[in-house]
């Protein structure tokens, strides 16, 4: 129940104090709920000078009030409504927030997650007295705590990242270790040193100012940076599908792509291999690459000539791995993939980092699918999504939007492997 009779809490709610209150709550919320200082209220109108001469006890004239709030407060107390300022404010809106003390009490609860970052690196021995290990700290004590993460969460993984380097700096260890070997005796989980985690980014950054390199800016850096300190990341479940690669060369892994090139026989190449493979192809081979495996399998099922790599979607890692090693080799590229805004968008990226030319993938190309797909009556799907411009081809996003169809890569297929089977 209310603290304010009825009448005297309907008359404080009126129009003509609103502004009176909003600003007085702001006022308490930010010098520590305390019913000290003054506001001033500017423009005022008619009725807020009436009421504010009421609620105020003496008359006002002008358009610019100006009230004390320890006058208000105790105006308060002493009339009708028999409360303090700050009760009156709680009984005509919600609690007041104590914004002052919330933010004495975040500083306080960082200057904990720092000072337990100095104790934590105190107490690691390899660490201690290290001048990279200061940069670390100083660094992240500049760069702050991500967003999101609680100041428990903070001290946490600070306490992990500092066990970690300990451990992987000790100059009496030997010996490699699986980097989720490593995250799950740290954190309890085989996934906690993954890319992208804030604990990864802390121990890869002491990592690189321990060593004296550079922080990896891609995924092929962050392997490397991992061997540094002989931890080995997970090199083998992510893959990249291909077709037709043939590099010259007397390794074993050479033959072997070259033999399964022979037999026509698709192969799924992992980080490990791309690191270890010498992906030299005869000068001037052309790759074509495509979005969709069902163009590598009827690749395969023609016994096409021509070499293949497959982004699967939207290529991930490995795959630009791959790319990025051909293209260092002298390879030139040629990309198709889906006729909807996702795979324009994805060709905009493949084809602009490789300088690789469109394989089909003109406006005339997809008119001409359209409507083929149409005399054949064949189900279309509804282009959906927002538009993206072909930077290849500038008529090609407006005739999409115009016939709104999306076409994937099947619909192509037999072109496509036409072109693969001969490729010059």
């Amino acid at each position: 129940m209310s603290g304010l009779p009825p009448a005297t809490r309907d008359w404080l709610a009126g129009p003509g104090l609103i502004r009176l209150w909003s600003a007085a709550r702001r006022r308490l919320e930010g010098n520590g709920v305390q019913s000290t200082g003054s506001l001033r209220l500017t423009a005022v109108s008619a009725q807020e000078r009436n009421d504010l001469s009421l609620l105020l006890g003496k008359p006002l004239t002008g358009t610019a009030v100006t009230v004390r709030l320890d006058a208000l407060d105790e105006r308060l107390r002493t009339s009708a409504a028999g409360l303090g300022l700050r009760e009156v404010l709680e009984e005509l809106g919600p609690p007041l927030a104590d914004r002052r003390a919330a933010r004495e009490e975040n500083a306080a609860r960082r200057q904990r997650v720092w000072a337990s970052l100095t104790e934590s690196l105190d107490a690691a021995s390899p660490l201690t007295g290290q001048e990279w290990t200061r940069q670390w700290s100083d660094g992240l004590r500049r760069t702050g705590v991500p967003r999101g993460v609680t100041p428990e969460a903070a001290v946490r993984t600070l306490q992990q990242a500092v066990r970690v380097l300990a451990e992987l700096l000790d100059p009496e260890r030997s010996g490699t270790r699986g980097r989720g070997e490593l995250a799950a005796a740290a954190t309890g989980s085989a996934h906690g040193l993954d890319d992208g985690t804030w604990l990864a980014r802390l121990v890869q950054r002491g990592i690189a100012l321990a060593h004296d390199t550079d922080l990896p800016s891609n995924a092929a850096d962050r392997r490397a940076l991992w061997r540094l300190v002989s931890v080995t990341p997970d090199e083998v479940s992510s893959t990249v599908l291909t077709y037709g690669l043939r590099p010259v060369g007397k390794d074993w892994r050479a033959r072997s792509l070259r033999e399964r090139a022979a037999h026509h026989a698709e192969t799924h190449l992992t980080p490990r291999d791309l690191f270890d493979l010498r992906l030299q192809l005869p000068a001037g081979t052309v790759v074509h690459i495509c979005e969709n495996p069902r163009v590598v399998e009827a690749a395969a099922d023609a016994s096409c000539a021509g070499a293949l790599v497959c982004t699967s979607g939207s290529a991930a890692t490995v795959v630009l791995t791959l790319l990025d090693a051909l293209a260092s080799n002298g390879c030139h590229f040629a990309y198709h993939g889906d006729f909807d805004w996702p795979g324009i968008a994805l060709a905009n990226r493949i084809i602009r980092r490789y300088t690789a030319l469109p394989w089909r993938l003109g406006a005339e190309d997809y008119e001409r699918l359209v409507a083929a797909s149409q005399a054949e009556r064949i189900p279309q799907l509804p282009l959906d999504g927002l538009p993206v411009d072909a930077e290849w081809d500038p008529g090609l996003a407006p005739a999409m939007a115009a016939l709104g169809v999306a076409l994937h890569e099947e619909a192509t297929l037999d072109l496509l492997v036409g072109d693969l089977s001969d490729p010059a």
